[in-house]
């Protein structure tokens, strides 16, 4: 019998759509989103990550000026509720997408560990 593990990650996917976890990240990016100020926060807070992820990866230093910055954005992050509603969806989120990687990463592990 062949197996079209392909098939059962379309499954996963389709019902990944549907557990609560999703879809209050959902419901909570849709709030954000028509909050325009939150938004427009939460767009240049994620392009400072980015920004700072590009540094970190090309080895260039972080200025006072970086700091100071992400400082500032920081604290204007943390006090939108919208914005800390959403982090809060991603992470019980993140939980069932973590819990799904070590499953299916269980094969590799035993094998490795059966030396």
């Amino acid at each position: 019998m062949t197996v079209n593990i392909y098939d059962s990650a379309n499954q996963i996917e389709k019902e990944i759509r549907e557990i609560p976890q999703f879809v209050e990240l959902k419901e909570a990016f849709a709030t954000l989103k028509a909050d325009e100020e939150a938004y427009k926060l939460f767009i240049e807070f994620q392009e400072l990550q980015v920004s700072f992820q590009q540094k970190q990866m090309t080895g260039e230093e972080f200025t006072d000026e970086d700091a100071e910055k992400a400082q500032s954005l920081t604290e204007k992050v943390q006090a939108s509720e919208k914005i800390a509603n959403l982090m809060q969806k991603e992470q019980a989120f993140s939980v069932i997408i973590n819990d799904l990687n070590r499953i299916i990463m269980t094969p590799v592990k035993e094998l490795y560990e059966d030396k």
